[in-house]
C-alpha cells in the first residue's frame, strides 16, 4: 500500500514546455480522492510557481521546500526552517563578489541575489517573480539555502570540493537546458530528512511512501521510500537507485507513477 508520494518539480512535475502535463492533475485528483497524501518535494522556496504548484496538489497539506530546509504545512502556516550556519553564508558571498558566478540565497518565503547574468534573469521566470538584483544583505531573513548556477563542468568541481557542515546537491531544470544548480542547504538537511518528517506527520511508515524524481537531489528521499521511482529523463545515478521507472516528463510520466500508487490500494487496474 502507498500512502504518501513526494514528488519533484523540474524535471518530474514540470517539464521543458513549463506546463505541468494534463495527466499529471487529472491522476493527482484520483490519488487525494483515494486518500493518497501528495507531497510537493522541491528546490524551490515557497513562492511563485512552487506554491502554487503545492496548493493544487493539497491545499492543507505537508509539503517540502528548499531541498528540504523549509517544511511548510500550508494550512496552518507551520515552518520547520534550519538555516545555514552565518560563517558559511558570509563565505559564500565574497566568493561570488569574487567571481562574478552567479548566487541565490533563500528565505522561507523570498529570495535575493546580486547577479545580473542571463541565468539569474532566467531563472526568475522559472521561480514565477519578477526579477531584480539585489545587494545579499536586503534579503532580512535567516538564509535557509543557496544555489549557484553553474556550468556542468564547474558544477562538477565544486561539488567534488569538501563543504564541512554544508549538505550539496545538485540539479537541473528543463527550463533551462545547460544550467545546473548546485544547491546548499545546513548538514544533515535534505529532501530525505524532510520527506521522514513529513511522513511522521501522516503517521505513514516510510515502506508506504513513494517518492518520484529525475535529478541528484533526489537522492536522499529515494533511497529512503519504500516505492522509490525515476522519471524515464531520470540522471544515470536515479535511474540505479529506483524500483520503477515511469515516462518521460514531457509525456506525463508522473502520471504513470501516479496510477501505480492508486493501483496498490486496489480497485484499480494497474496501468500498462
Amino acid at each position: 500500500m502507498i500512502r504518501l508520494v513526494g514528488i519533484d518539480v523540474d524535471g518530474t512535475l514540470v517539464g521543458a514546455s513549463g506546463i505541468v502535463h494534463p495527466s499529471v492533475w487529472k491522476a493527482a485528483q484520483t490519488a487525494r480522492e483515494r486518500g493518497i497524501h501528495l507531497t510537493l518535494c522541491s528546490g524551490r522556496a515557497a513562492f511563485g510557481a512552487a506554491l502554487e504548484y503545492a496548493r493544487r496538489l493539497d491545499a492543507s497539506g505537508w509539503h517540502i521546500f528548499q531541498n528540504g530546509a523549509s517544511v511548510v504545512n500550508l494550512a496552518t502556516g507551520t515552518s520547520r526552517s534550519i538555516p545555514i550556519p552565518p560563517a558559511w553564508v558570509m563565505t559564500l558571498i565574497n566568493e561570488a563578489r569574487a567571481t562574478g558566478e552567479p548566487l541565490e540565497l533563500y528565505g522561507d518565503t523570498a529570495y535575493v541575489s546580486e547577479s545580473t547574468a542571463a541565468w539569474a534573469r532566467e531563472h526568475a521566470g522559472v521561480l514565477g517573480v519578477p526579477f531584480e538584483a539585489r545587494p545579499f544583505e536586503s534579503l532580512g531573513a535567516p538564509v535557509v539555502r543557496a544555489q549557484w548556477l553553474f556550468t556542468p563542468d564547474r558544477a562538477r568541481n565544486y561539488m567534488a570540493a569538501p563543504h564541512p557542515g554544508l549538505e550539496v546537491a545538485q540539479s537541473t531544470s528543463p527550463l533551462m537546458p545547460g544550467a545546473q544548480f548546485v544547491g546548499l542547504t545546513n548538514e544533515g538537511v535534505t529532501k530525505g530528512s524532510a520527506l521522514r518528517k513529513v511522513a511522521e506527520q501522516y503517521d505513514v511508515a516510510l515502506r508506504e511512501v513513494m517518492y518520484v524524481g529525475d535529478s541528484g537531489n533526489d537522492l536522499s528521499a529515494l533511497r529512503i521510500v519504500g516505492h522509490p521511482v525515476a522519471m524515464g529523463n531520470a540522471q544515470l545515478e536515479v535511474l540505479e537507485v529506483a524500483a520503477h521507472t515511469v515516462g518521460h516528463v514531457n509525456d506525463g510520466g508522473l502520471a504513470q507513477a501516479l496510477e501505480i500508487a492508486i493501483a496498490a490500494l486496489g480497485g484499480a487496474p494497474t496501468p500498462t
